[in-house]
This record gives structure tokens, C-alpha cells and sequence, in this order.
């Protein structure tokens, strides 16, 4: 995460950025190198339907990750580059997965 930081503190340096974060506590700011410009929110516990990409973990675990034993680290990486590939080529499953009405009434879906 603190990597994922720098990167948009090096995309948007002129930019007050407020993150919106899950509460995993590899994200709270006190393990984290968070930047002056930027400031994090924590999502409320329980709260699905304020964080989308958790829809896309679920489809991702369903779609490509079910059932599998896989044989080492390289062959779970290859997957999930494959899945995440599939993602890219297929704008509209996300958009169905993510498309929120809360998020949709402020950008066109």
C-alpha cells in the first residue's frame, strides 16, 4: 500500500488526494507512509456497498481461483495476471460489478 502511495504522489504531486481505504490494518496510517498531500478515510466495517472492488475480489475468487490447488507462487501469480488480463478486455463485467446507482449518478455508466 505504502508503494501504491508513492505512486500517486508522484502521479498527482500538485493534487490534495483523500483516499478512501478499506480497514485492513496493513492500511491504517500508522503502518503506512502516507504522503503530506494526501489524507485517508476509512470505510465504515460491513459496508459493501461503499467499496466495489470487493464485488470484483468475490467474482475473481468464484472465476478463476475455485476449487484450485495451485503448485507454487509463480503458478498463483499466473493466474491472477490471467484474470486480471480478462478484467481489461472486459470493461463491461466491471462496470456491471462495480456500477453502483450511488456511483453512477455522479459519472456516466
Amino acid at each position: 500500500m505504502t508503494f501504491f502511495l508513492r505512486h500517486v504522489r508522484q502521479e498527482f504531486p500538485n493534487d490534495f488526494i483523500l483516499m478512501v481505504y478499506d480497514g485492513a490494518p496493513c492500511h491504517s496510517p500508522g503502518a503506512l507512509d502516507v504522503p503530506d498531500h494526501m489524507m485517508l478515510l476509512t470505510l465504515p466495517p460491513y459496508s459493501p456497498e461503499l467499496n466495489p472492488s470487493e464485488n470484483i475480489w468475490d467474482d475473481l475468487r468464484e472465476k478463476f481461483f475455485g476449487n484450485t490447488v495451485f503448485d507454487s507462487m509463480d503458478a498463483v501469480t499466473d493466474r491472477l495476471c490471467i484474470a486480471m488480463n480478462h478484467y481489461v478486455d472486459h470493461p463491461e463485467i466491471v462496470r456491471s460489478i462495480t456500477a453502483f446507482p450511488w456511483i453512477c449518478s455522479f459519472n456516466e455508466c
